[in-house]
C-alpha cells in the first residue's frame, strides 16, 4: 500500500509498479482514478478500483461496488473489462469532460472544502447559476460542420455520469469508439435549476434545450474562456480537441453491462 502526496505522486507509484508486472489498484476518486487509467492506456496493464472519493462516477457505471468489501470482492474475482479512452488536448480522461457552466461548478465544487459528500455537486450548481450568464458555443464532430449555439455547456461523455451520478450521457457506451456529446442550449435560469435533477435519472434529454449527439472527434470553441474539466480535474482550457482511444484501457469490474440511470 502506498499513501499518495499529490496526483503526480499516484501517477508515478502506478506505472513504476504496472512496469514492474504488478496490477495497480486505485482507491481514490475519479480525478486519480481518470489519471492513472490514463498513463495505463495502451499498455499491457490492468487497473483495479476501490472507490474512495466524492464521485466515484467510473466505478458507479462500470457497477464496483461503492463500499470497499464488495469493491474488494470484484477485485478477487478478477473479472475484467477493455474500455475507451478519452483524450482531450492530449490529456487523457476516463468519464465526461466538459466546459462552459460545468467548468464554474466544477471549480466550486472543488474549492467547496467544507461541503461533504455528494451535496458538494448540488451546492456548487447552485452558486454557479447565481453568476452565470449565457456563452456562444461552436462545436465540430468528425470535422463536419461547425454548429453554433448560445447557452450553458458542452459535454463529451465517454462514460455515462459525473458529478456523483448525474447521467449526463445516459447513453454512452465505454467501449464503442465514441464521444457522446450533450449540449444546453440557453433557457431561463429557473428552467436550467429545475431541470438539473432530471440528470440523475437521464431524462434531462427529454428537454428541448438539450441535445445529444455522437462522434470520434469533437472540437469545442466559446465566445470567452472556459477551463476544460474532466474526472473532476482541470486538464485544459477551451478551444480544445477531444478524441477517443479505443479499447485503450483493461479494467478490472463485475461482469455484466453498464449501470444506466435509476428507472
Amino acid at each position: 500500500m502506498v499513501r499518495t502526496e499529490s496526483l503526480e505522486h499516484g501517477i508515478a507509484e502506478a506505472r513504476q509498479a504496472a512496469e514492474e508486472g504488478e496490477i495497480p489498484v486505485v482507491m481514490s476518486g475519479d480525478g486519480l482514478v481518470g489519471q492513472v487509467g490514463g498513463v495505463l492506456a495502451e499498455t499491457d496493464a490492468t487497473m483495479g478500483i476501490i472507490p474512495g472519493g466524492r464521485g466515484n462516477d467510473l466505478a458507479r457505471v462500470l457497477g464496483i461496488p461503492l463500499e470497499p468489501t464488495g469493491a474488494v470482492a470484484a477485485l478477487a474475482n478478477g473479472n475484467t473489462k477493455q474500455i475507451d479512452v478519452g483524450e482531450v488536448n492530449g490529456r487523457r480522461f476516463l468519464c465526461v469532460a466538459s466546459c462552459g457552466f460545468d467548468s464554474d461548478a466544477n471549480r466550486i465544487a472543488n474549492e467547496a472544502h467544507l461541503v461533504k459528500g455528494n451535496l458538494v455537486y448540488a451546492y456548487a450548481a447552485f452558486r454557479a447559476l447565481v453568476a452565470w450568464r449565457p456563452a456562444r458555443f461552436t462545436i465540430v464532430l468528425d470535422e463536419g460542420e461547425p454548429i453554433e449555439f448560445e447557452g450553458y455547456s458542452v459535454a463529451a461523455g465517454n462514460s455515462r455520469a459525473f458529478g456523483g451520478g448525474m447521467f449526463i450521457a445516459p447513453h454512452a457506451e465505454l467501449d464503442d469508439g465514441k464521444l457522446d456529446v450533450v449540449t444546453v442550449s440557453e433557457v431561463g435560469k429557473l428552467r436550467y435549476l429545475k431541470g438539473l435533477p432530471k440528470a440523475f435519472k437521464g431524462t434531462h434529454l427529454e428537454n428541448d434545450e438539450v441535445t445529444e449527439r455522437r462522434a470520434a472527434t469533437v472540437e469545442i470553441r466559446a465566445d470567452r474562456d472556459f477551463a476544460v474539466y474532466a474526472d473532476g480535474e482541470h486538464l485544459t482550457d477551451l478551444p480544445a480537441t477531444l478524441r477517443v482511444l479505443p479499447a485503450a484501457l483493461r479494467v478490472i469490474a463485475p461482469p455484466g453491462p453498464l449501470v444506466g440511470p435509476p428507472s
